[in-house]
């Protein structure tokens, strides 16, 4: 793989804020369009779907398992459910509720997990949620996404629309910068997204820590000259193990990227994989230690915890240099 030349990255929307518009676009066609919320209509973006579709859309209030029964029943009855609810309760509070009425009986609910991570930023360790990944892997028959940015967005709400199977979907709360232009991008569940191509080392990122690892690796170029490959890993299960070879197959190291615990997610879903596949690279997990969290803003605590610019590429020089 050869680097590729820098262009200036347009910031756009809010995940959630397209993940709306596009839920609106797919229910002008399709009354079976169904989302159902915990009293988090205006927080997940719906208010403008509520007053579109107003029999498209079912309040719950603040009762997360209720959310994801009746998110499970709709579905059974051939609705295409869209359960809304910040990803720290839905994941906590529901958990039995998705792993046996929607996952373990096979109802095809599309979770979306809202103000994900520290989204919440000080309001601390009891709304972030760095456990989702790690506890929803441990499910049979439920696939888990975090889109990096609108087009990621975008395409996983519409082909997840047309899907079958359960979903989690996860999301942050800031405006998204667009990765690359869309006519040079594919989007498919399963499958890694390279947004940067390099030859000394690869980060592997997902949701809203792939920008910082696209910005990590354009410092190490320019101040450094070296060369990395950026990953958006925006399936966490099932994860692209046929990427991975790839990028593993020179040896060369690999720094996983993740707002979310070191343990159970994306970092040890590939240290897994690719010990398991008999690669020996160098390899570091990025994400947040087994600790409460410091009190600040989503960029406070990303920067103290070095999932930021300066953080990134000083762990990536850490293991070209050791």
């Amino acid at each position: 793989m050869g680097a590729i030349v820098e262009k200036e990255i347009e910031t756009g929307k809010a995940n959630l804020e397209v993940f709306s518009s596009t839920l609106q676009d797919l229910a002008a066609t399709d009354r079976d369009i169904v989302a159902v919320t915990s009293d988090s209509r205006g927080s997940g973006k719906l208010v403008p779907f509520g007053q579109k579709y107003p029999k498209q859309i079912v309040e719950i209030g603040i009762a997360e398992q209720n959310l994801v029964g009746v998110a499970a029943g709709l579905a059974s009855a051939g609705k295409k459910v869209f359960a809304v609810s910040p990803a720290c309760f839905l994941t906590a509070r529901a958990l039995e509720q998705i792993k046996n009425d929607v996952a373990y009986s096979d109802n095809p609910v599309k979770l979306i997990g809202i103000s994900a991570g520290v989204s919440y930023g000080a309001l601390g360790t009891t709304h972030h949620s760095l456990h989702d990944y790690a506890v929803l892997r441990a499910i049979n028959n439920i696939t888990i996404v975090a889109p990096a940015d609108n087009f990621e967005t975008e395409q996983a709400i519409a082909q997840a629309a047309s899907s079958e199977q359960p979903f989690y979907i996860r999301f942050g709360k800031k405006p998204m910068p667009l990765l690359q232009p869309e006519a040079e991008s594919t989007f498919e569940f399963g499958k890694g997204r390279v947004v940067r191509e390099g030859n000394d080392l690869t980060f592997v990122a997902t949701g809203e820590t792939v920008y910082p690892a696209l910005q990590a690796a354009a410092k190490l170029e320019k101040e450094q000259g070296i060369s990395a490959t950026v990953i958006s890993m925006h399936t966490i299960k099932p994860l692209d193990t046929e990427l991975l070879e790839k990028v593993a197959a020179d040896g060369k190291p690999i720094v996983t990227v993740e707002e979310h615990s070191v343990y159970g997610g994306l970092g040890e879903a590939c240290a897994s994989f690719l010990f398991q596949s008999g690669h020996r690279n160098a390899f570091k997990i990025m994400g947040i230690p087994d600790e409460y969290t410091v009190t600040g803003s989503q960029n406070d605590i990303f920067n103290h915890y070095g999932l930021s610019e300066s953080g990134l590429a000083e762990a990536a020089l850490t293991l070209l240099n050791p």
